[in-house]
């Protein structure tokens, strides 16, 4: 069985290349020029120019590669299982649905499920090693699917960001809300639901944030103690490292992740974003 991922998941190449894992770059566009994520441009650039002043902008992977990556599948009757960004961050989902569709006219036997994961940066990520674990088990692809798309359902994600013209320059807020918040050291604290960014508190103070995080995570998540957190940072790796401590003396889980944001996701939300990812209390 082939799984696909695309490079929203936050995961570094060499995770792909390890597990069997086929990569879809989304494309990220610098100061005028266009690379493809991971595979031409690394994350660091990305904040690098943010931090000179670049407003980067990012667009989906393009329907050739879904083409040339799908229709061997199709044509050799080979199983596969793509999860996929987020439907309501990118159109790279939809798009992924159409070539399928138009192969299934001529390969109507053509096996391929598509997760719409509703998940982003290392909340994605996360499900993508759960099912690189899960192929090792030998489950089959519909019951792999089935176990992804429940873990999909119950990812958290709560995210603060440092500085909020990024946000504002990506349209998410407005340029007032921004200017204001800096000046008053506001820190966003934004959350996913069904697949959006969403704002959920405002807190005065970058660790005041990342302790009213931990406060949720708690309220969220529950017990820990045999949980994988993950934690994705925007080129900050000494704060993500004290975020990292904080979260192990305060709720003990089994284990932590912890990348940094790519490109696409850091060229919206900017260098010295947080983010962390659990799966509810609810979740079984």
């Amino acid at each position: 069985m082939r799984i696909f991922a695309d490079s929203a998941s936050d995961l570094p190449q060499h995770f792909y290349e390890k597990n069997n894992v086929e990569l879809f770059t989304l494309r990220v566009q610098v100061n005028e020029k266009e690379y493809r994520d991971i595979i031409e441009i690394n994350p660091t650039e990305v904040y690098d120019a943010m931090r000179n002043g670049a407003v980067p902008k990012t667009s989906q992977v393009s329907p050739e590669e879904f083409l040339n990556a799908f229709e061997p599948l199709a044509k050799n009757n080979e199983e596969g299982l793509y999860i996929a960004f987020s439907s309501n961050l990118s159109g790279t989902y939809n798009t992924a649905v159409m070539i399928a569709t138009q192969l299934r006219e001529q390969y109507p036997n053509f096996k391929l499920n598509i997760i719409d994961s509703k998940c982003a940066s290392l909340g994605y990520g996360l499900l993508v090693k759960e099912a690189v674990s899960l192929r090792e088990k030998g489950l089959s692809l519909d019951e792999l699917t089935t176990h992804i798309e429940l873990l999909a359902k119950h990812m958290t994600h709560i995210v603060t960001v440092e500085k909020l013209d990024y946000l504002a320059a990506g349209g998410r807020i407005s340029k007032s809300s921004a200017f204001i918040g800096g000046l008053l050291s506001i820190k966003p604290i934004l959350h996913v639901e069904e697949g959006k960014l969403v704002p959920l508190e405002k807190i005065r103070g970058r660790k005041k944030s990342i302790q009213r995080i931990i406060e949720i995570m708690e309220e969220r998540g529950g017990d820990f103690s045999n949980k994988t957190i993950g934690i994705s940072h925007g080129d900050d790796l000494q704060f993500a490292e004290e975020v990292r401590s904080l979260i192990n003396e305060k709720l003990k889980p089994k284990s932590i992740d912890m990348e940094m944001i790519g490109a696409v996701i850091g060229a919206h939300a900017g260098p010295g974003t947080i983010a962390v990812f659990f799966t509810d209390k609810e979740y079984k």
